[in-house]
């Protein structure tokens, strides 16, 4: 399994470009190295980045909870899978963010690479600390969580 951790500034270019850092493109496969998933998150100002396998699971497993006569259901797998986009990664591990993209997460040309075990979330650098629990309610939440892991 993949497991992106850590956090990586980094800065756009004119075009909206971006290296992809180094650090994660290593731990991609060879057939993964040449384009990624992204798609926005639906909670937070960030973009986020999946491996192929990654994306294609998540999207078996989020379809095998949906009836495909219902809706409702469509309609939610049709808006997910919608809102997605192929990146390509150029020969010098660049990707494009596209303008509409980097104004949704309020991004200028200061981005942070923020890894989440399987995947990547692309923040604005303010943004993200902005958004960032203080060091007692990061403490706090951890310990609430792990309290329900180990009692259920």
């Amino acid at each position: 399994m993949k497991t992106f951790i850590g956090n990586i500034e980094a800065k756009t270019d004119a075009k909206g470009r971006v290296f992809l850092p180094s650090v994660y493109r290593r731990m991609l496969s060879d057939t993964e190295r040449e384009k990624m998933v992204m798609r926005r998150d639906p909670d937070n100002a960030c973009l986020i980045l999946y491996p192929e396998s990654v994306w294609n699971k998540k999207v078996e497993d989020f379809k095998e909870k949906l009836d495909e006569w219902d809706a409702e259901d469509q309609m939610l797998l049709m808006q997910f899978v919608s809102d997605a986009e192929w990146l390509d990664i150029d020969s010098q591990g660049r990707i494009l963010l596209a303008k509409r993209n980097l104004q949704a997460i309020n991004a200028a040309s200061d981005v942070l690479f923020v890894g989440m075990l399987d995947r990547i979330a692309i923040w604005d650098k303010t943004t993200y600390e902005a958004a960032k629990w203080s060091k007692n309610d990061f403490a706090k939440q951890l310990a609430e969580k792990m309290k329900k892991r180990t009692n259920d």
